[in-house]
């Protein structure tokens, strides 16, 4: 048999049991799907080492099935999932640190203003809820006040004024609109060379 075959049976099955395995990002995994891939690839580098290659393959589709079984029993238990990932901690209520939480997440109020930083936000009392995800991601809610108006918002505010002041809506007619000369024809003729 050809050494050649042999690399790439290992790399073919290799991947398959990987990609079997799932899709997700290192820093989307939870502990114990990252302890299973780190495994993964290191059960794959056995028969390259010559530790055989079919007994490596079975102990790898196993810990992926267990792998499976865990996410599975994730999805119909909350109290498992609680233990395999954990929940997301809060940080920030009302505009104040809970010192609590963060001393059991071992996070200092400087590295909690960095990512408050990076999300954009300036000041720790313009958040109404932060929690650090399973994930480590930074999760929060602005205060009502300090949210960014959406698109309904405007709308309201614009429906508001328009019943208020008749009228208020309603397009100005600039000579040098190029988006009314659509509806009405060229008020302001081109050039001929241009034309």
């Amino acid at each position: 048999m050809s050494w050649t075959l042999i690399w790439q049976a290992v790399g073919v099955i290799g991947t398959l049991l990987l990609r079997i395995a799932g899709r997700k990002s290192i820093s989307q995994m939870t502990m114990a799907q990252v302890v299973v891939m780190i495994g993964l690839g290191t059960l794959i580098i056995q028969p390259i080492t010559g530790h055989g290659y079919w007994p490596t393959f079975v102990l790898g589709a196993v810990l992926v099935i267990v792998m499976m079984a865990m996410e599975y029993f994730e999805i119909k238990s909350n109290g498992f999932e609680t233990l395999v990932t954990g929940k997301a901690v809060l940080v920030i209520e009302n505009g104040q640190l809970i010192q609590e939480n963060m001393k059991k997440l071992r996070l200092t109020a400087d590295k909690l203003e960095m990512r408050l930083r990076q999300a954009g936000i300036s000041s720790i009392s313009d958040v109404q809820w932060a929690t650090i995800e399973v994930s480590g991601n930074l999760g929060y809610q602005l205060k009502l006040e300090k949210q960014p108006a959406t698109k309904e918002d405007i709308q309201r505010l614009l429906d508001l004024l328009e019943n208020r002041m008749p009228g208020f809506l309603t397009e100005p007619t600039a000579p040098n609109n190029i988006f009314s000369e659509i509806k009405h024809g060229h008020q302001n003729p081109h050039p001929n060379t241009l034309q």
